[in-house]
């Protein structure tokens, strides 16, 4: 697998960002806060698509939250790669990211729907905790909030 840094707004990202867009929205409505390509493009992001061979396998952005805090944005299997490994390969390539930057904590929020349940999974199996809501986010029963200390 190879993992890239790449541009959120690039045509062959579209159909993969538009899918994880239009399924969030429509499990957790406004409780979704997964950024579209303008968001994934901004300077405080880095988005990162991995490839098998020619076919994109999934993405994933982290995302500066300033002193020492990073967060992990937008991270997503594309439906063909689905339990190959891909979500492990980004979740280790962003917190090694993290790690390298000198981050003391990542951050991130995820759903409570039964979709989110294999991404929970690979969370804690990374190390991740619940804890409360942090920077802008509002707790609801559409959201947990967790952190990496690093």
């Amino acid at each position: 697998m190879n993992i890239r840094q790449d541009d959120p707004a690039a045509p062959h990202v579209s159909g993969l960002l538009a899918f994880h867009l239009e399924e969030l929205r429509g499990v957790m409505g406004e409780h979704a806060f997964a950024l579209d390509a303008s968001g994934l493009s901004s300077p405080d992001v880095t988005f990162w698509t991995a490839w098998r061979e020619d076919e994109l396998a999934g993405f994933a952005a982290l995302k500066h939250l300033g002193a020492g805090l990073g967060e992990v944005k937008s991270m997503r299997a594309a439906p063909s790669a689905r339990g190959s490994g891909v979500g492990r390969a980004l979740m280790d390539h962003v917190i090694a990211e993290a790690r390298q930057r000198g981050y003391r904590e990542l951050y991130l929020e995820t759903g409570t729907a039964p979709l989110h349940e294999p991404a929970i999974g690979l969370y804690r199996r990374s190390g991740f905790v619940n804890c409360a809501a942090f920077a802008d986010y509002q707790p609801s029963p559409h959201n947990q909030f967790m952190v990496l200390a690093l």
